[in-house]
């Protein structure tokens, strides 16, 4: 289990945006960064990278929610990890590897703030604190992919679908989510009529009322404990790291 001792950080300076990253940036960290923001929208169905591309961008997301999307030789398809308001995409730009590892997709529209990896790469060999910070949460989507493979192993289908309405949930924070099938599917591993079975679970015990693209979260807490421990701990090391709380405390 992670340490709970929360991280001691500087006083953060509050960017304009709705980027949790960027709002823990101090003055001068933001400072090496802040002119070369560029917004951008996320519309659905939007690629922003593929896998082996040059990562040319690193995407700073403000709203909507960003698949990252990995796939076999023979091409099979999973969701290995998402990113909201609570982080960024392009973790190559950071660790230094220069090419894209998997695809980013965009699942839910919004908009980020775009910055070019190399003037983030020029900033993080100017500022250590801005290096550790980006590692950190580096450190915080690694945890993510680690016990996604951990439900993809070891979960039912009903506690993975839990598990992803609420991560999903956590980031749009809007009880009602526009998703298809084919998305859950992908966010699974499974075929869609898991999903569908699935589904019709979670709505038979009141917990969500499913409708055509769309899910709404009924029973927030109920799905919770549905996900029976695969939600939870990269949440909370989140929280650990950056002392922000990414649960969402209201369903409706």
């Amino acid at each position: 289990m992670p340490d709970s001792t929360t991280l001691s950080r500087p006083a953060p300076l509050r960017i304009p945006c709705a980027n949790q990253l960027l709002q823990q940036l101090s003055a001068e960290d933001a400072g090496l960064v802040r002119a070369a923001l560029e917004p951008v929208q996320l519309d659905v169905g939007r690629v922003l990278y593929a896998t082996g591309q040059p990562v040319r961008h690193v995407y700073f997301v403000e709203s909507g929610l960003v698949s990252l999307v990995g796939a076999n030789k023979g091409r099979r398809r999973m969701e290995v990890g998402m990113v909201g308001f609570e982080g960024m995409t392009s973790l190559e730009a950071v660790l230094g590897g220069g090419v894209a590892a998997h695809e980013a997709l965009v699942q839910s529209p919004g908009s980020a703030l775009r910055l070019s990896s190399t003037t983030l790469r020029d900033a993080t060999r100017q500022s250590r604190s801005l290096h550790d910070m980006l590692l950190r949460f580096v450190h915080a989507f690694m945890v993510q992919g680690s016990h996604a493979a951990i439900a993809a192993g070891r979960a039912r289908i009903d506690e993975r679908l839990s598990r992803g309405l609420l991560m999903w949930h956590d980031r749009i924070r809007d009880a009602e989510l526009f998703v298809t099938h084919e998305f859950l599917a992908l966010l699974m591993g499974v075929r869609r009529q898991g999903v569908t079975v699935a589904l019709h679970e979670l709505e038979g015990k009141g917990l969500i009322r499913s409708m055509r693209n769309r899910v709404r979260i009924i029973d927030r807490a109920g799905l919770e404990r549905t996900a029976n421990g695969f939600y939870g701990v990269p949440e909370d090391e989140y929280r650990r790291l950056f002392g922000e709380d990414l649960r969402h405390h209201q369903a409706a």
